[in-house]
C-alpha cells in the first residue's frame, strides 16, 4: 500500500471518529446547550448560520463542511443537536470525511515531500520558508483576535 493510501485511510478513520463523535456529543447536548453556560457560543454569528444552512440544505452542508476550516466541527455538532437523522447523517459523514481525508492526505504529504526536498536542497531556503509560513500564520490568528474582538466590544456596546 503506498504512503497516500495509507495516510488516507488513517485520516479517514480519524474523521470518522472524530466528526462522529462530535455528532454524538450534539445528539445528546441537544437543547440543553442552548441554556447551559454554552450558549453564547452557540448563539454566535457563525453557528446561527450555520444552522441556518443546516436546517435548509442537511446533509449536502455536513458533507461540504468537511472541505472549510472552522465550519466541520459546528456543522457535525449542530446536526448532532438538531437531531438530523443517521440515515441523512451517516452518508454525508462518508463521503465528506472520504474527502477530507484524500485532500489532507495528497497536500499534507505533497507539501511535506516538498519542504523535505527543500531542506535537503536548500536548507537556508528551507528555513525561510518555514519561517514565512510561521509568520503568516501568526499574522491570521492576530487579525482573527483583532476582529473577533472588535465584533464582542461592538456587540458589548449595542447592548
Amino acid at each position: 500500500m503506498d504512503k497516500v493510501a495509507l495516510t488516507a485511510a488513517g485520516l479517514y478513520a480519524i474523521v470518522l471518529v472524530r466528526a462522529g463523535g462530535t455528532f454524538a456529543v450534539g445528539w445528546l447536548a441537544g437543547a440543553g446547550v442552548r441554556r447551559s453556560r454554552l450558549a453564547e457560543r452557540v448563539s454566535s454569528t457563525k453557528f446561527r448560520r450555520l444552522e441556518r444552512a443546516i436546517q435548509r440544505w442537511g446533509a449536502p452542508v455536513v458533507a461540504v463542511s468537511f472541505l472549510t476550516v472552522g465550519f466541520q466541527t459546528a456543522a457535525n455538532f449542530l446536526a448532532g443537536s438538531m437531531r438530523m437523522p443517521l440515515p441523512r447523517y451517516l452518508p454525508a459523514l462518508f463521503v465528506g470525511g472520504a474527502a477530507w481525508a484524500l485532500v489532507y492526505a495528497t497536500v499534507g504529504i505533497g507539501a511535506l515531500d516538498l519542504l523535505a526536498k527543500l531542506f535537503a536542497e536548500r536548507t537556508g531556503l528551507g528555513v525561510a520558508a518555514v519561517a514565512a509560513l510561521l509568520a503568516v500564520c501568526g499574522a491570521v490568528v492576530y487579525w482573527r483576535r483583532s476582529a473577533a474582538s472588535a465584533t464582542r466590544d461592538v456587540e458589548a456596546d449595542e447592548s
